[in-house]
């Protein structure tokens, strides 16, 4: 659902008031966070989606990576999770939900969380994702709010696969871009929450479905935070530009530009650099703030971890309102 619609039915519901609730829908972060001790919280999330590639279990591991990277995002550590099934069974043979949900299943081993059941129904289209409960000290989460002038910004994975896996379902690129797109996909965020907890994280969210510009915009929403993104410095897959250039798109990059009209100002004129920023994501990575001193050692690490194309691509300035700047 577009950010704007989903805020303007958000507003209306109402909010919990048990003080053990640490992170609810506020601000619209990427999980909940519940207190069950002085030592103990639950980390609450659930996504799912449509297939973005043809084969099954390749589909179920990007599926189940992307549930469990909202976990990650909060600092959290996965521990157990449920299959949810949308599954159109008059149209496929059985034998795909199984490759489905044991590439989902096999994921969730990688990451140490136990799949412990789900539902499954019966649908006119396939959709597939995990519910995933991990566990966080109650106060050493990360929140998507919290950024500090003077803090940089760090992203761990590159831009861009929204763009080439609509890419790739119009033919339009080569199917040896596919293992690039799909090893990012599948590619748990566990070594780049580990790394921006280390070095003292005050912010974090994962980029998904509102682009990094989209989910940056709540970062910055959290605490009235001015971010400052550098463009030149966004790494992303070197297919995206040509694609763009033919006009490829997906219809939540329409409704992230709408969503972020009045709280982005653009001073750079690379339109391809401007759709990428805006375009949404599968499966992205880790976009965090942290002390600035820290970035070196911080990248170091991500490097000589699985995150190479890490990357500072933005640093956070003193402002009176929260608001985007792109250079």
């Amino acid at each position: 659902m577009a950010p704007g619609e989903l805020a303007h039915i958000l507003e209306n519901i109402p909010k919990s008031t048990d003080p053990n609730l640490l992170v609810g829908t506020e601000t619209s972060d990427d999980a909940g966070i519940y207190r069950i001790s002085d030592e103990l919280a639950l980390v609450n999330t659930v996504d799912y989606f449509t297939p973005i590639v043809d084969d099954p279990y390749t589909f179920g591991a990007i599926a189940a990576t992307n549930s469990l990277s909202d976990v990650y995002s909060m600092g959290g550590v996965p521990k157990t999770a449920l299959n949810i099934t949308c599954w159109p069974k008059a149209d496929l043979d059985l034998s795909i939900l199984g490759d489905i949900v044991r590439g989902g299943t096999e994921k969730a081993i990688e990451a140490g969380a136990a799949l412990v059941g789900g539902h499954t129904v019966d649908s006119p289209e396939l959709m597939y994702g995990l519910s995933v409960t991990g566990i966080v000290h109650p106060e050493k989460f990360v929140k998507n709010y919290g950024a500090r002038p003077g803090d940089v910004l760090i992203l761990t994975k590159n831009l861009g696969i929204g763009i080439l896996t609509t890419g790739l379902k119009f033919d339009k690129i080569s199917d040896a871009v596919l293992p690039q797109v799909v090893e990012s996909m599948t590619r748990l965020n566990a070594s780049a929450s580990e790394v921006m907890l280390k070095y003292g994280a005050s912010a974090c969210t994962d980029v998904t479905g509102y682009g990094l510009l989209g989910h940056a915009s709540e970062m910055a929403a959290g605490n009235d935070a001015l971010l400052k993104i550098d463009s030149s410095a966004i790494p992303y897959f070197p297919d995206a530009p040509a694609l763009i250039a033919q006009d490829t798109y997906t219809q939540a990059y329409l409704a992230n530009m709408a969503f972020l009209s009045d709280k982005v100002t653009f001073h750079t004129d690379n339109e391809a650099m401007r759709h990428i920023l805006m375009e949404a994501e599968t499966s992205g990575g880790l976009l965090f703030s942290l002390p600035a001193e820290n970035a070196d050692a911080a990248l170091a690490d991500l490097h000589a971890a699985d995150c190479p194309e890490a990357a500072v691509v933005g640093e956070v300035l003193s402002g009176d309102t929260a608001h985007i700047e792109v250079f």
